[in-house]
C-alpha cells in the first residue's frame, strides 16, 4: 500500500472522483487533546508531506499559527489523501475538526460533508463530555463511526497496566463507545454501527508515536500486548511504528467500514434533506448522480487575504465546474464559479471539475454562508434547501472591542464581520446606545482566539474588555391584555404574553419548528407534539429560533391587518433583541396578539408607527408577568484520582455548582456536575491548584437557568449600570400608560 499527495496524482486523482464507490469523505473528532490531529500527522506523513522526525508534532493541518502556539485545532481543515488498498486505488477526503466544545461550530458544520468519523480516544481518560457530544451529534447527522484508541502508550508508561490490564481498558472504552451508540444511534443502524474489534472496526496505537493496530492485523501477525509493552520498555517503539504504521491501519479500516458516497446517501439524504424523494432530484441525491444537475452543500467558509471568500462544500450531486452558473438558496442570488479546488490543508490545489461525491472549494460564491444550498441554475425554482445545521452551545460570553484610533473603527467593524462569516457562532453586533462593538462567543477561549486573529488580520492596536457573561430575561405567569398606541395615536395593537411551554422551547431549539417552514407543517409539529390547540397553532406568524420566542395572531376579520403583518413581526424582534429589564434577549415568551385597529391610510400605518406600538405593548405585558432573569449553566466532568475527589467536588460547590452525580471506575472517579457561566472565569487554575494538576475537566453548555432570586435585583441593576441604563426598574406604565 502507498499513500501520495494529491498534486502529484491529480489526472489519477479526478478518474477516482468520477468513481464513487472508490471515495470516502470522513472526519476526526474527539474531545480535546485526545490526539485527532497528530493522528493526522500519521496520514500526511504515509502522503510524504511531513518527514518521520516531526509526524505527531507538527500539527500541519493546524494551519492557523495560534493553534500551533496553543497545540489546539481551532478550524476544521481539510485534506485529500491517494490511497492504494489491496491493489486499488482511492481518494479520501478528510477533514480534522476542533476538539475544544468553543469551536464546536466548526465541528458539526463539518459533520454534514462526512460520510464517516474517526473517533480518537485517549486510552487513560476515556469517553469524555466532547466525545460524548460530538459522537451523538455525528449519528443525529448519520454519520457512521469508526474507534482509534490512541495513547496506549499511556497506559504502560503512567498508570503502568499489565498486558491483561491494558486489553480490560481497551475493554472498557469499546463498551463506553458502543453505549452512546446504542444511545443516540439511528434505530436501524445501532447494532451494524456498534464497533467489534474483531472486525478491525477499532485501532489500537500511539498517534505521537506514529504506531497502529486492529486486531485482525494483531492475528494476522503474532503480536500480543506484551510485545508492545516490551517495545516500550526496552526502547524499541520505533520498530514497532516501521512494522505496523499507523496510516495503513486507519485508512484500511476506513476503507473498509466506511461507506463511498453512493452507499451514505442513500440513508443520509432522507435525513438531511426534506424535499421529494421521488422527485428526479430527489433521485438523484439518493444515487449521487454525476450527471444530474449541481447541488452543494456548504460547510465553511474561510477568507483568503487574497482570493477573497472561499466556500467548501460537499457536491451531493452533479458535477461543478469552473464558470458554471449557480443558484444560492438561501441568499437567492445568481453567481458564477471563477475557480474550483481541492483543498489540501491551507492550501488549494485548481482541479476542472468536482463530481458528486466529493468535497470542493469554490471561488466566485462570496454571499454563501456556512448552511448554504447551492444549485444548478436550472433548478433553482424548485430545489428544497438542506436541513438546517443545529449548533448545541450559545454566545454566552461577550466583551467589547474599541480601537484606540477612532479612524480604525470602520476597518475593526468589517473584519469582524469576516471572522463571523467563517464562524457563525461567533456574534458581531454594535451597540446602538454606547457605540460599543460587541463581540459574543461560546466561551472565554473562543472570544480570546478571536481577538487574536482579529489582531493578525488587521495589524490594528485596539483594546478588548473583560469578558460580561450574556443573560436572557422571560417570565414566571401570563399577563393581561396591553394596548399599544402607534405614536400617531391611529393604530391600536392588542397584545399580552405568556411563557413558551417546554416542549414548544425544545422543538424551537432543535429546528423542528422554524420561522421559514411551511405554516401549515408548523401548525401540525405544533399540535402534534406540543399539545397547542389548532387555532393557535395555525396563528404562529413567526417564530424567533435564535432566542427562543413565538408570536401568535389571534385575531379574526382585522381591516388592513395583513398590510402590517412584516411591520409588527419587526416589532416583535426588535422587542425580544433587548428587553425591559437590562436590555438582554427575550428568551421562552409566547407573544399573542388579541386585537387590532389598524388605520386605513397606508401614510398613517408605516413601520415607525407600527414597530414601537408593538414593542410597547409586548414590554409592559412583560413587566406584569412577574419577569426574571436567566443565566447559562455549564455542564462539567471531571475525572481525577481518588484523593482528590473532595478538592474536585469543593471547587465546584464554591462557584453555586451543584454536583449531578460521581462514577468510581478502577482507577479514576468521574464527577458531574454543574456551574454557572458567571462563576466559572477561576475555574481552571483552582481545579489545577486544589488537585495539584491531577484532574482532567471539560465544560461545556448546558441550559439556561432562573438566576437565584436573593441575588436577581442586585445582578439586574449592576447590569444596568454598566449599560447606562436608569438606575430605576421600569414600570408596566413606563410603556403603555393606565386606560
Amino acid at each position: 500500500m502507498s499513500v501520495r499527495i494529491i498534486e502529484k496524482k491529480l489526472d489519477e486523482i479526478l478518474s477516482i472522483m468520477r468513481k464513487p464507490e472508490y471515495v470516502r469523505c470522513i472526519g476526526t473528532v474527539a474531545h480535546v487533546d485526545h490526539g485527532k490531529t497528530t493522528t493526522t500527522d500519521s496520514l500526511l506523513m504515509g502522503a510524504g508531506l511531513l518527514s518521520p522526525k516531526v509526524a505527531g508534532k507538527a500539527l500541519a493541518l493546524d494551519y492557523v499559527e495560534i493553534e500551533q502556539l496553543r497545540q489546539m485545532t481551532v478550524k476544521a481543515a481539510n485534506i485529500s489523501l491517494y490511497f492504494e488498498y489491496e491493489g486499488k486505488p482511492y481518494l479520501i477526503n478528510l477533514v480534522d475538526t476542533p476538539g475544544h466544545i468553543d469551536f464546536q461550530g466548526h465541528t458539526l458544520r463539518s459533520l454534514r460533508v462526512m460520510d464517516g468519523a474517526l473517533v480518537v480516544i485517549d486510552a487513560v481518560e476515556g469517553v469524555m463530555t466532547q466525545t460524548e457530544t460530538y459522537v451523538k451529534q455525528a449519528l443525529e447527522e448519520y454519520v457512521r463511526p469508526i474507534l482509534f484508541i490512541n495513547k496506549i502508550d499511556r497506559l504502560i508508561k503512567e498508570l503502568r497496566l499489565s498486558p491483561n490490564e491494558i486489553q480490560q481498558r481497551i475493554i472498557e472504552i469499546i463498551k463506553e463507545f458502543n453505549n452512546l451508540i446504542e444511545m443516540y444511534g439511528p434505530p436501524e443502524f445501532k447494532n451494524k454501527w456498534k464497533v467489534d474489534p474483531a472486525k478491525g472496526q477499532v485501532i489500537l496505537g500511539s498517534a505521537l508515536h506514529k504506531w497502529g493496530i486492529t486486531i485482525p492485523q494483531a492475528v494476522k501477525t503474532g503480536i500480543k500486548f506484551s510485545n508492545i509493552v516490551d517495545a516500550y520498555e526496552k526502547g524499541y517503539v520505533d520498530e514497532l511504528a516501521q512494522e505496523f504504521p499507523l496510516y495503513k491501519a486507519v485508512l484500511s479500516a476506513v476503507i473498509e467500514h466506511i461507506p463511498p458516497p453512493i452507499v451514505a446517501q442513500k440513508y443520509r439524504i432522507p435525513r438531511l434533506w426534506k424535499g421529494d424523494l421521488n422527485s428526479e432530484i430527489g433521485k438523484a441525491l439518493l444515487e449521487a448522480d454525476p450527471n444530474a444537475p449541481t447541488v452543494i452543500a456548504i460547510n465553511k467558509m474561510v477568507k483568503d487575504p487574497h482570493a477573497g471568500l472561499i466556500a467548501t462544500g460537499r457536491v451531493f450531486c452533479g458535477t461543478i465546474r469552473e464558470g458554471d452558473e449557480v443558484y444560492l438558496i438561501n441568499a437567492k442570488v445568481q453567481k458564477r464559479v471563477l475557480q474550483t479546488y481541492l483543498y489540501m490543508g491551507p492550501n488549494r490545489v485548481v482541479i476542472p471539475e468536482v463530481p458528486a461525491g466529493n468535497i470542493v472549494a469554490l471561488l466566485g460564491v462570496d454571499e454563501a454562508r456556512a448552511g448554504e444550498t447551492i444549485v444548478s441554475t436550472s433548478i433553482k425554482d424548485i430545489m428544497t434547501p438542506f436541513e438546517r445545521i443545529k449548533y448545541i452551545t450559545e454566545a454566552v460570553v461577550t466583551v467589547a472591542v474599541e480601537p484606540k484610533n477612532p479612524n480604525d473603527l470602520a476597518k475593526l467593524v468589517e473584519a469582524l464581520k469576516e471572522l463571523s462569516i467563517e464562524d457563525p457562532t461567533l456574534q458581531v453586533k454594535i451597540d446602538q446606545e454606547t457605540g460599543q462593538i460587541l463581540m459574543s462567543g461560546t466561551g472565554t477561549l473562543h472570544l480570546e482566539i478571536a481577538t487574536w486573529m482579529l489582531r493578525q488580520r488587521t495589524k490594528i492596536d485596539f483594546v478588548t474588555s473583560q469578558p460580561l457573561v450574556r443573560f436572557r430575561e422571560t417570565i414566571r405567569s401570563s399577563s393581561p391584555v396591553f394596548e399599544g398606541k402607534s405614536p400617531n395615536k391611529h393604530n391600536r395593537l392588542y397584545i399580552s404574553v405568556e411563557p413558551l411551554d417546554e416542549e414548544a422551547i425544545r422543538l424551537i431549539q432543535r429546528g423542528e419548528v422554524t420561522d421559514d417552514q411551511d405554516p401549515r407543517e408548523r401548525a401540525k409539529i405544533l399540535r402534534e407534539y406540543a399539545g397547542w390547540e389548532t387555532d393557535e397553532a395555525r396563528g404562529v406568524w413567526s417564530v424567533d429560533e435564535q432566542f427562543v420566542n413565538v408570536f401568535v395572531d389571534k385575531t379574526t376579520g382585522i381591516q388592513y391587518l395583513k398590510e402590517v403583518k412584516d411591520y409588527i413581526i419587526q416589532g416583535f424582534r426588535w422587542a425580544t433583541s433587548a428587553g425591559p429589564l437590562a436590555q438582554e434577549p427575550l428568551r421562552g415568551v409566547k407573544v399573542i396578539l388579541h386585537d387590532a385597529l389598524i388605520h386605513e391610510d397606508p401614510a398613517h400605518r408605516g413601520p415607525a408607527q407600527i414597530m414601537p406600538a408593538v414593542k410597547n405593548a409586548m414590554f409592559a405585558a412583560f413587566l406584569s408577568a412577574k419577569p426574571t432573569l436567566l443565566e447559562p449553566i455549564l455542564y462539567i466532568e471531571a475525572k481525577t484520582t481518588y484523593d482528590n475527589i473532595g478538592a474536585v467536588m469543593s471547587v465546584i460547590t464554591k462557584h453555586r455548582g451543584k454536583i449531578i452525580d460521581m462514577i468510581q471506575t478502577e482507577y479514576m472517579a468521574l464527577i458531574k456536575g454543574e456551574v454557572p457561566v458567571l462563576e466559572s472565569f477561576t475555574l481552571s487554575d483552582e481545579l489545577r491548584s486544589a488537585t495539584a494538576g491531577r484532574v482532567f475537566w471539560s465544560v461545556q453548555f448546558s441550559r439556561w437557568a432562573p438566576v437565584p432570586e436573593s441575588m436577581l435585583i442586585d445582578l439586574i441593576m449592576k447590569i444596568r449600570e454598566r449599560k447606562g441604563l436608569p438606575k430605576e426598574l421600569p414600570k408596566p406604565e413606563d410603556y403603555v400608560p393606565p386606560y
